[in-house]
């Protein structure tokens, strides 16, 4: 079977998890006027990606899809605590769990998923979506670093999907700053590949403060 079809399975939007849900920190970026057109897009979106997911959450990730396809299950648990414990904000806490539960839901309703993932994951109580994803990458054969550049690229879309809902972008400028950013998106994955996981880790107060005044925000097309 051609592996492009597992990879744009876990990369898809109509993955049913709702990531198309959040924003972020983006909604409220918009509202409060820091991101107001393409050129402050770019710059908000390309700060997350080199100074937040390029020196945390991706190479969290990556550890996480490492660990499920090496079948480290007793560092899987610790990366798990690991990464409940770094959710700054109420707002990025419920984010990841409900997206979790809802890949475990797909996830335990597929044959793909082998008895001593499967057994992990039943022993798990709130499973996050870092470890359902890899989880979800290690049932469909798909390599640790293909499963980081999925998950990327799904983080790129839905910040674009953002832009497009709460700015006055069109689909063919939201292509021209996809052209843009592709660089960025590379250079993000080469990034968290090259850390040692010791040493992960991020300071995004800007983030955080977005995520905690978004749970606020008086009128909002996104959960929080």
């Amino acid at each position: 079977m051609n592996p492009a079809w597992a990879l744009l399975r876990l990369a898809s939007p109509q993955l049913p998890i709702g990531g198309y849900s959040y924003s972020q920190g983006l909604e409220m970026a918009v509202d409060n006027g820091r991101v107001n057109n393409p050129d402050s897009a770019r710059r908000w979106i390309s700060d997350q990606l080199l100074l937040n997911l390029a020196r945390f959450e991706a190479p969290l990730l990556l550890a996480h899809c490492q660990a499920a396809a090496d079948e480290q299950w007793a560092d899987l648990q610790i990366l798990c605590e690991s990464h409940r414990a770094s959710r700054e904000t109420r707002e990025l806490h419920l984010e990841s769990r409900q997206m979790g539960y809802s890949l475990q839901q797909l996830l335990n309703g597929l044959p793909e998923l082998d008895a001593s993932a499967r057994s992990f994951l039943d022993q798990c109580t709130e499973p996050h979506l870092a470890l359902c994803w890899a989880l979800a990458a290690r049932a469909w054969g798909i390599n640790p670093q293909d499963a980081l550049a999925a998950w990327l690229w799904s983080w790129l879309e839905n910040q674009l999907a953002v832009l497009m809902k709460t700015l006055p972008l069109g689909q063919q400028a939201a292509q021209r700053l996809t052209s843009e950013l592709l660089p960025l998106l590379q250079q993000a994955q080469q990034d968290a590949s090259r850390i040692d996981p010791e040493h992960m880790g991020s300071a995004a107060f800007g983030l955080s403060l977005a995520c905690m005044a978004h749970e606020r925000q008086y009128s909002r097309l996104f959960r929080s």
